[in-house]
C-alpha cells in the first residue's frame, strides 16, 4: 500500500512538473516552422548586447510563426531598483500600440453599418462641421476642399496633428494643451481640437498626431459606452485580455515594468510622474495611446488580425474588414514611406503587406501574413529608442530559411 501511495505521488511530481516545464518552453522548434536557431541564436546575443550597453533596463522578445511560438527571451530588468528581472507576465505601457485596438473598436462597427469610412466626420461629430484649414503660405485660413472623413482619421491624413511642429497650427495645439493627457474626458479634448484649424487640407499629407483620439471618441459616440467599456466587452473579454486596459489595478503594480529615460551621460533614470500615470484609474480614455497591456494580450490581438478577425472561435472582425485595416488606405494625394503604405492605424508594407506599428516606450509589432509571422518587442524607455527592436526583427528576417 505504501509503495502504491509512493508510485502515485511519484508520478503526480512528474505530471506537475512535465505542465510546469510546457508552460515555460517554446511550443516548437524554429526548424519545424521554416526558421533557424543559429541564426535567432544571434538575436538572442544581440539582444544580450543592448541590455550590457547600459542603455535599456530590459528586453523582452516573442516570435510566433505558423502560429507557434518559436522563440521568447527575456533580458534585463523590469525593475532596476528593486533588481527585478523581466517576466512574461509583465505588464507594459503600449502608448501608441493601442492605435490599431482602436481601430478595430471603431471597424467592429462599421461591420454593424453604423459608418462608411468615406462618411465626413461632422455627420457624427457636428463640432468639426465648420472646421477650417490653416494655408500657411498667405496665413489665412479657408474652407476645406474635401471635408474630413473617417478614413482621413484612421490614416492620419486628416490634419490633426500632434503639435510636436513649429507650424502656427502646432503653437495652437501647445497654447491649448490639447495634446495633453490632463482634459477630463477625450469628449473634452475633442471638442477642443475641433476649435483649431487643421494643419493641411484633409487627404494632401499625412501627418501623425491625435486623429486616433477622435477615432475613439467616435467608437463612444456610435455606440454610447464609454471607450474602455466598449474595449473590455467587444475586444479584451472575449478575447481574454485579461491584462490589457486603461490603467493597471493595485494588486497588479508589482507586474507593472518599470520606465525609465536617459539622463545627460546617457545613464539610464527612472521617469518618475509617466511612469506612475498609468497606476490609477483613466479619466480621459485615449484611443492613441492610453493602454497597458502584457506580451500574450497583444499577441492574442495580433493572432486574431492574422487570422482574419477569428481567434478560437472568437469573432471580432470580418474577415474583409480586417483586409481593409491591414492593406495601404492613402489617397493618392497623399504618401508615408518609400515602399510603405498605411492601412488603419498601422503601417503596411506595399511588398508584402506586413502591417506593424510601434509605441512611445519602445515598444513594437509586426503582424506578416506573408511569412504567418508575428513579431513582438517590448521595453519601458522613453523617448522612445526602437532600435533595438529593429534590429532584433532584421535578425529574425534573416533566419527564415529560404526553400
Amino acid at each position: 500500500m505504501k509503495k502504491h501511495l509512493y508510485l502515485l505521488s511519484l508520478l503526480a511530481a512528474l505530471l506537475i512538473l512535465i505542465v510546469s516545464c510546457g508552460q515555460n518552453s517554446q511550443t516548437d522548434t524554429p526548424e519545424k516552422v521554416g526558421l533557424s536557431s543559429d541564426t535567432l541564436a544571434l538575436a538572442t546575443q544581440k539582444m544580450q548586447e543592448f541590455i550590457d550597453s547600459g542603455k535599456w533596463a530590459g528586453i523582452a522578445t516573442l516570435v510566433m510563426k505558423d502560429d507557434k511560438i518559436v522563440y521568447r527571451e527575456r533580458f534585463g530588468y523590469a525593475n532596476i531598483e528593486e533588481e527585478l528581472p523581466i517576466e512574461d507576465n509583465n505588464i507594459f505601457r503600449i502608448f501608441s500600440m493601442t492605435k490599431p485596438i482602436t481601430a478595430v473598436a471603431l471597424m467592429s462597427l462599421y461591420d454593424e453599418g453604423k459608418f462608411e469610412l468615406d462618411d465626413k466626420l461632422s455627420r457624427y461629430i457636428p463640432e468639426f462641421t465648420d472646421a477650417m484649414v490653416y494655408n500657411g503660405e498667405n496665413q489665412s485660413l479657408e474652407e476645406q476642399d474635401n471635408e474630413l472623413t473617417i478614413r482621413h482619421l484612421l490614416t492620419h491624413t486628416s490634419g490633426i496633428v500632434y503639435g510636436w511642429g513649429q507650424s502656427y497650427v502646432d503653437s495652437l495645439y501647445r497654447v491649448t494643451g490639447v495634446g495633453g493627457w490632463d482634459s477630463a474626458t477625450i469628449g473634452d479634448k475633442v471638442k477642443i481640437l475641433a476649435t483649431l484649424p487643421l494643419k493641411f487640407q484633409p487627404g494632401t499629407a499625412w501627418e501623425y498626431g491625435l486623429s486616433i483620439d477622435v477615432a475613439g471618441y467616435l467608437v463612444e459616440v456610435l455606440s454610447g459606452v464609454p471607450l474602455d467599456e466598449y474595449f473590455q466587452t467587444r475586444i479584451f473579454t472575449p478575447l481574454k485580455m485579461n491584462d490589457t486596459g486603461f490603467f493597471v489595478p493595485q494588486e497588479k503594480h508589482q507586474r507593472l515594468a518599470g520606465l525609465y529615460n536617459r539622463d545627460g551621460e546617457e545613464k539610464l533614470q527612472n521617469a518618475g510622474a509617466w511612469g506612475d500615470r498609468f497606476k490609477k484609474p483613466a479619466i480621459m480614455f485615449s484611443g492613441g495611446g492610453g493602454l497597458v497591456s502584457t506580451m500574450d494580450d497583444y499577441l492574442t490581438f495580433c493572432r486574431m488580425l492574422l487570422n482574419g478577425g477569428t481567434l478560437d472561435g472568437v469573432k471580432i472582425l470580418e474577415e474583409s474588414t480586417v483586409k481593409l485595416i491591414m492593406s495601404d488606405q492613402l489617397p493618392a494625394t497623399a504618401s508615408y514611406r518609400e515602399g510603405i503604405g498605411y492601412g488603419l492605424s498601422g503601417q503596411v508594407n506595399l511588398e508584402s503587406g506586413e502591417y506593424s506599428w510601434a509605441g512611445a516606450a519602445s515598444t513594437n509589432f509586426w503582424i506578416d501574413p506573408s511569412t504567418q509571422m508575428i513579431i513582438i518587442c517590448y521595453a519601458q524607455l522613453m523617448p522612445s529608442d526602437h532600435s533595438y527592436a529593429y534590429a532584433f526583427n532584421n535578425i529574425v528576417k534573416r533566419a527564415l530559411i529560404k526553400e
